[in-house]
Formats: C-alpha cells, sequence, structure tokens
C-alpha cells in the first residue's frame, strides 16, 4: 500500500538515471512515484507512465512539431507548455501528490512553468544546477516552490549528487504527507507590509480584521513576498487586498533586483479584488547586497540593512515618477480602488528626527499623487503617520462600508 503519489518530471532520455534514482528513493519510502518524460530526440530505457508524446499532445502539438522547429528553447516550450498542463489534470483527478522535476537551464525552464501551473499547498521541488541563481526572476516562482541545488550531477550518478537526490525525494514525499491545504472556510485578506520596525499597522489591522471573520495573510514586500502576494491575488484568492507597503515599485523602476516583478500591483484588479492602497515605505529603494549599484544611484549614500539588502532614498523626482506609475497601475483595475494617502508619513524611519526624514521629497509625492490617482480610483488623505490609529482607523471605516454595501465579501 502506498499514501502518496509524487509525479517524477525530466528528460528521461539524458537523465534516466538521475530521475529513476528519485523514483526509487521515494518508492523505498512507502510512496508512489509517476514518470513523466520530457525529452524531445531521445528515449528513455524504459517506458515512462507519461510518455514524451503524450506531454506533447498535452501541449496540442507533437514531438516531430518539436524537432521540426529546429530550435531547442522552443521545442521545450512545446513540452513545459504540456507538462504543465498534465499535472495539473493529474492533481485535478487526485493522481498525484506533488512533484519532483530535475534539470538543467533548460529542465529548470520547464519545471517553473509546472510548478506555477499545480496550486498552492502542492508539493512542488525542483532539483536545478541554477537553484537560487540569479537567473530566475521572482515572477517565475510559485509561492511555495521548494529547491534543492543539483550539485555535481550532471551526467551520472555519484555519491555526491545522490545526497541531494535522495534529500529532495525525501522532502517531497514528507511534504506530501504532511502538507495542510489551505481551506477556505473563511474570506482571506492579503496584506503587504514590512518589518514591524518599519511599518506596524499589522499589528492593529490584523487582530481587528480576525474579529470580523477574516483571515489575514500578510506579505513581506521584499520581492519574493510581493511575487507570492501577486500570484495569489492573480488566482483570485482573496476578498479584499490591502496593499500597503509598496517599495517594490520603486525597486522595479530603479532596476533593482529586489522586486516582485512587471506585474506588481496588477493582479488584484484584475481578478476582481477589492484593493486598499496605501503607499508605506515608498520613499525607499533597496539594492541587493551584492549588487552593483547603477550610476544615477552611485551619488547617493546606502545603508548597509545586513548583508542581504543595503537601503537609501528616492529623490523628488523619483518619488514623483512612482507616484505616476502607482496611478498608471491603478488605472488598469477593473475593481474598486481606494488609496489612502497618509500626508505624515510613510514609514517609520521618514519621521521627524528618523535618518529618512525628508518633508520636501513627502511633499513632492503627495502633490504627484493627488493627479495621478484618477477616476474610478478614490484617493483619500488622511492628516496622519501611516503608523498611526487615524491611518488603520480610516482604513476598518472604508472596509466595514465595503463589507456593508457588498464590494467585499461577508465573513
Amino acid at each position: 500500500m502506498t499514501d502518496k503519489t509524487i509525479l517524477v518530471v525530466g528528460t528521461y532520455d539524458t537523465k534516466d538515471d538521475e530521475l529513476r534514482y528519485m523514483a526509487e528513493r521515494i518508492e523505498a519510502q512507502g510512496g508512489a512515484a509517476m514518470t513523466m518524460d520530457v525529452s524531445v530526440l531521445g528515449d528513455p530505457t524504459s517506458a515512462c507512465d507519461i510518455s514524451k508524446h503524450d506531454v506533447a499532445k498535452a501541449a496540442d502539438s507533437s514531438i516531430q512539431a518539436a524537432i521540426d522547429s529546429g530550435d531547442e528553447n522552443t521545442a521545450m516550450q512545446i513540452m513545459a507548455k504540456g507538462a504543465s498542463a498534465k499535472a495539473a489534470e493529474l492533481h485535478a483527478q487526485g493522481g498525484i501528490h506533488g512533484a519532483i522535476i530535475l534539470g538543467g537551464t533548460m529542465g529548470t525552464d520547464l519545471a517553473l512553468d509546472v510548478c506555477q501551473a499545480l496550486p498552492l499547498g502542492v508539493p512542488k521541488y525542483v532539483v536545478s544546477t541554477v537553484s537560487f541563481s540569479p537567473l530566475i526572476p521572482a515572477d517565475r516562482l510559485s509561492p511555495d516552490i521548494q529547491m534543492i541545488l543539483w550539485a555535481g550531477g550532471l551526467y551520472g550518478l555519484n555519491s555526491v549528487c545522490k545526497s541531494a537526490l535522495s534529500q529532495a525525494a525525501g522532502a517531497v514525499l514528507g511534504a506530501a504527507r504532511a502538507v495542510e491545504m489551505p481551506v477556505a472556510d473563511r474570506p482571506v485578506v492579503g496584506m503587504t507590509s514590512l518589518g514591524s520596525s518599519c511599518l506596524s499597522y499589522m499589528k492593529l489591522l490584523k487582530p481587528a480584521l480576525e474579529e470580523r471573520g477574516y483571515e489575514v495573510a500578510i506579505f513581506h514586500a521584499t520581492g519574493m513576498g510581493g511575487m507570492a502576494y501577486e500570484k495569489i491575488a492573480s488566482q483570485g484568492g482573496f476578498a479584499c487586498v490591502m496593499d500597503f507597503a509598496l517599495p517594490e515599485i520603486g525597486n522595479l523602476l530603479a532596476g533593482s533586483v529586489i522586486n516582485a516583478g512587471a506585474d506588481r500591483m496588477l493582479n488584484a484588479g484584475k481578478a476582481g479584488i477589492p484593493q486598499l492602497i496605501s503607499p508605506g515605505c515608498i520613499d525607499l529603494i533597496d539594492f541587493a547586497g551584492w549588487q552593483e549599484i547603477p550610476e544615477q544611484y552611485s551619488d547617493r549614500p546606502f545603508h548597509a540593512h545586513n548583508r542581504l539588502i543595503k537601503s537609501s532614498g528616492l529623490n523628488n523626482e523619483e518619488r514623483r515618477e512612482t507616484a505616476r506609475e502607482i496611478g498608471k497601475r491603478l488605472a488598469q483595475s477593473s475593481t474598486p480602488a481606494h488609496v489612502i494617502l497618509t500626508t505624515g508619513g510613510v514609514e517609520e524611519w521618514d519621521k521627524p528626527g528618523e535618518p529618512a526624514h525628508d518633508p520636501e521629497g513627502l511633499a513632492a509625492f503627495i502633490d504627484e499623487m493627488r493627479s495621478a490617482i484618477k477616476a474610478p480610483a478614490i484617493l483619500t488623505e488622511v492628516d496622519a503617520h501611516i503608523n498611526d490609529k487615524a491611518f488603520t482607523d480610516k482604513v476598518l471605516e472604508i472596509f466595514d462600508a465595503w463589507v456593508a454595501d457588498g464590494t467585499v465579501v461577508s465573513a
């Protein structure tokens, strides 16, 4: 008897030994393995449960079409489309409980699509030669993806790569057994923030919303958190969003890798989710600790927050540009959007006496926001700091009105 079935995906023509080793490790622990071949040119040593022809067919194509394309990237995108469709279909039918995908850059490209196709809560593991690499942008990652570096793994099995492969096999099966899938028993409010030393409104809002019967999921707006927030929003996973930490917008415009992708602030509006917006931390610009500062920002001091991230402030024109960008993104929303502009400050360190205090810069941003936010979006100004109770009171006032008129589903 087996309890969970794991989909094992890869190019079985070139990585047959490694893929079957992982399948064997899953089976040795009492799980079941379902094999999927995403090869194009070659064939596995023995038949897989899902052949490469099955995969290509799921992409409304064929292996011959992939070969005839004459381009390995085009061919693998056919296989990625088919593998994603098959994985989603198998999960929907209850045939698999998790997936593990093996690859180099080509296989990893496919793996990211397969993981995106599986719902939140389905264990998804990628064993890759480029795990954690800057080659992988935030917007290609599913919210709960797991990775392990495939060290020493090219061209056959050895004791070094077996360590990684066996860990991954055990991890995905263990996760499939242990996972508590999200349960839609309460409407979820999605909220963005940074650490409570910078933004603290969630300390008041979370218990207040929970008292009203809502679940609150708070995302750390440092690139990956914003990516996860946007992905769940794109799937309609929230009853309402409270997007109150927007440094990822400024970082995106600045060319920082600490961004959540080009679709930041777009998915809730496209998915029909009401949006409460406030530009928390919009004055800051962040770069990775290892990232070279672009030339246009080299004349300003940066503070090393830690060894991973360094921060500085945006100048007046950059703040205006960010305000215009917020307006452009909200203009694409098909659902109610209400912007709460706190004229007393947007993060803890811009208060008087703190290092980011810049009244002139804040005034420039506020001035630009007044013209950037256009109907049907609504702009409300609050003469308070974003960390003041007056801000959270206004948020709850608008939220309660939306619940009363049916804009937000009642808990």
